[in-house]
């Protein structure tokens, strides 16, 4: 599997795009893991096939994580997309979406020439996507919010979303090959997001090879480098701070 980061900032970071993730599994399987402001004009920068993708995950309905809908629709519409496409998510996936477009370019989404493939994965009802496997399980944020794991043969991903960990997403991430997670903070306690810290705790826990910290208050970012290059590999977890456009292959 290739994880390209296109974006791994918070939704205020004028110098970092919002986190969203350009995931290739085998076969040449393409899904976009968040869709927010930023996130469809880096995704075509680096694609220029309409029918590539076979789906996009929102994790939760906040604007920089799903704001961004409208464009690539509008975009896969303007490059002549024929093939269909998922879109997954929580409950409610189908609604927020067609009212977010129905919002950018009112009466836009019955002049698709593709079809739309709308897919709730709630905790405890795992899908199979484009010959992969997805399971989700409930974080705490300030909105619902889903984290993602998706299985390709013997590789895993996990993919937070926003939102602290709990027990459910502890038991998800259990034994992946790379977790992506959020971490607006050094250490310190923040309601509704993790810390760097709970994060390596989390890792930990779960015993996984690698993990990706992204989301980062802006202010926080270069402080979280010092602290991450500071640390003492513990159990074989290798820990990394990615920049927009990194890509990390399992």
């Amino acid at each position: 599997m290739k994880i390209h980061f296109l974006g791994v900032g918070e939704a205020c970071d004028e110098r970092c795009p919002n986190t969203s993730l350009d995931v290739t599994a085998g076969h040449g399987r393409r899904f976009l893991l968040d869709c927010g402001f930023t996130a469809p004009h880096l995704y075509f920068a680096c694609c220029g096939d309409p029918d590539e993708l076979d789906a996009v995950w929102i994790s939760h309905f906040h604007g920089d994580h799903f704001f961004g809908m409208p464009l690539l629709l509008l975009r896969f519409w303007e490059m002549g997309r024929t093939r269909e496409l998922v879109v997954a998510g929580p409950r409610g996936i189908r609604e927020k979406v067609t009212a977010a477009m129905e919002l950018a370019y009112p009466d836009f989404m019955a002049r698709l020439r593709y079809r739309l493939d709308f897919v709730e994965i709630e905790p405890g009802n795992g899908r199979e996507i484009a010959g992969t496997s997805w399971n989700t399980a409930e974080n705490s944020h300030s909105q619902r919010c889903l984290s993602l794991s998706i299985a390709d043969g013997g590789r895993r991903v996990f993919y937070s979303g926003d939102g602290r960990p709990t027990g459910e997403t502890r038991t998800l991430a259990r034994g992946c090959d790379l977790i992506v997670h959020e971490a607006f903070r050094l250490d310190e306690e923040v309601e509704n997001h993790c810390s760097v810290r709970g994060c390596l705790e989390f890792a930990g826990r779960a015993g996984v090879k690698h993990l990706a910290l992204v989301h980062l208050q802006r202010s926080c970012r270069e402080r979280a480098r010092d602290m991450i290059a500071g640390l003492t590999p513990e159990r074989g977890l290798h820990v990394f701070l990615p920049e927009p456009g990194d890509i990390f292959c399992l």
